[in-house]
């Protein structure tokens, strides 16, 4: 999916494409294995620390829907995910596509960023995907105070294992535009993304007694006729290149101890 040069819908081929990446093993190398997660990386540019990123985690005690509904859910997002600066959808393009801006605080000494993207999600059986790439929307350039990354493929393979037992696996290839230092890979891989997926499966035990107090029949994602979301144009949409963006040499920095973003408030959700 990283070569598209027009914007397009994933259909069947892209989605199972992604699930198949995401169940392989070949070319990628284990960085962490504890308490049921496990994260793996590709270095595709050694010199810009340019790599892609998986990480599994086995949930017991948590129904594949109740996950898929949290990552889906963007109000809820907004009480568990302490990373995230601001994050809203722009509009529909069909029943299971979307696009939307999502911004997020990065490890200090690094400047924040924001993305654009064309979501698309789809149940396959007792699995779910949700997955994303970058577009560009006339409305929404690039701000001044934040750096605009690339999403070339993310996405997430929720896999069904009973009635209350599921596995997410985390997959992303994401252009951050610059050059990182190579303390932020290894500290994504060890730290960041193990941190990330605790702090979800926490939210996914919470969930359920916050949604019913919070629109509980509102599941556009489920039911799309409940979409109050304007309807974009795929005309409106181009391929967010990530050669055509600013960037920046981040490269000489140095980690800071003030972790921007990783406060233990996970037990806010409420």
């Amino acid at each position: 999916m990283s070569t598209r040069e027009s914007v397009q819908i994933p259909d069947d081929r892209d989605f199972n494409n992604f699930r198949t990446e995401c169940n392989s093993d070949a070319g990628w190398s284990q960085t962490y294995n504890k308490s049921g997660i496990v994260v793996w990386i590709q270095i595709l540019e050694v010199e810009r620390s340019l790599h892609k990123i998986k990480c599994r985690m086995e949930c017991k005690d948590i129904a594949a829907e109740t996950l898929y509904d949290v990552l889906h859910d963007i109000e809820y997002r907004k009480k568990w995910d302490t990373n995230v600066i601001e994050t809203f959808d722009i509009g529909k393009l069909t029943v299971n596509s979307d696009v939307g801006y999502y911004a997020w605080k990065c490890p200090k000494p690094l400047k924040n960023r924001d993305v654009i993207t064309l979501r698309s999600w789809l149940p396959m059986g007792a699995d779910y995907i949700i997955m994303n790439y970058s577009v560009k929307h006339p409305k929404y350039p690039p701000r001044k105070d934040l750096v605009r990354a690339v999403s070339i493929q993310t996405g997430y393979l929720i896999q069904g294992r009973g009635v209350k037992s599921c596995s997410i696996t985390y997959l992303a290839q994401v252009d951050p535009k610059g050059s990182l230092p190579k303390w932020v890979v290894n500290k994504s891989s060890q730290f960041l993304a193990p941190k990330a997926m605790k702090k979800m499966y926490k939210a996914c035990l919470k969930y359920p007694d916050w949604k019913q107090k919070h629109n509980p029949h509102f599941k556009p994602w489920l039911f799309p006729e409940q979409s109050t979301l304007p309807t974009v144009a795929l005309s409106e949409l181009s391929i967010q290149h990530a050669d055509s963006l600013e960037n920046i040499d981040e490269s000489s920095l140095s980690e800071t101890k003030d972790d921007r973003g990783e406060g233990s408030d996970e037990d806010s959700v409420n």
